[in-house]
C-alpha cells in the first residue's frame, strides 16, 4: 500500500516497523544478565539481543550505600551516566589517582580505556544511574590495580564553562 505526505510525495508501507520499529522496554524487565563489576548491579535496558540495537547499549547501574566498584574499562567504548539518584564519585586513572562527584541531573563521560571506579559517597541511599555505551556489546573489563591513597580532585571545565573560583 502506498501512503500519499502533505508534501505529495509517496512511500511504500513499512510493516515491519510495526513489531521492528519503536521498542519500548519497561523499568520492570531489564536484563541482569550482563557483564557485571563487583559493587555494582548493571541491568540492560536497550541492546542488540533485547531489540536488536546496532549501535547502543543502554541500561541502569545501581550502587549500594557507601559501596564502591572495582577497577575496569570498557575497552574501545565511550560511556555516559546520568545520576537520577544519590552521589556519585568516580575515581579515574592508572592508580585511581583522579576523582569528581556527581549529583542528580549530572552527566558523567568516560572516554575509551580509562580505568574508573564508581564510589556511592552517600552512606545512606542506593546511587541510580542511567548508563549509555557507544555499542550494542556490554565490554567490561575488570581491572587488579593498586589505587593511591588520596586522589586528586579534578573539577572539569569546558573551554565554554569555567571553573567557579572558590
Amino acid at each position: 500500500m502506498t501512503h500519499r505526505h502533505e508534501d505529495g510525495s509517496e512511500h511504500e508501507d513499512h510493516l515491519p516497523w510495526k513489531n521492528d520499529g519503536v521498542r519500548v522496554v519497561r523499568g520492570d524487565q531489564l536484563d541482569t544478565n550482563t557483564p557485571q563489576t563487583p559493587g555494582m548491579n548493571r541491568a540492560a535496558a536497550i541492546n542488540f539481543a533485547r531489540v536488536g540495537a546496532q549501535k547502543l547499549w543502554a541500561g541502569t547501574v545501581t550502587i549500594h550505600p557507601n559501596a564502591k566498584t572495582g577497577a575496569h574499562h570498557h575497552g574501545a567504548l565511550e560511556s555516559v551516566i546520568y545520576v537520577v539518584s544519590g552521589k556519585a564519585r568516580m575515581r579515574w586513572g592508572e592508580h585511581l589517582e583522579f576523582t569528581a562527584e556527581a549529583g542528580p541531573g549530572d552527566f558523567i563521560y568516560v572516554p575509551p580505556y580509562v580505568p574508573h571506579q564508581e564510589i556511592n559517597a552517600n552512606p545512606n541511599e542506593a546511587l541510580q544511574c542511567v548508563l549509555v555505551r557507544s555499542d550494542n556489546e556490554a565490554t567490561v573489563i575488570n581491572l587488579d590495580i593498586a589505587a593511591v591513597e588520596h586522589p586528586e580532585n579534578v573539577e572539569w571545565v569546558d573551554p565554554i564553562h569555567l571553573a567557579s573560583k572558590s
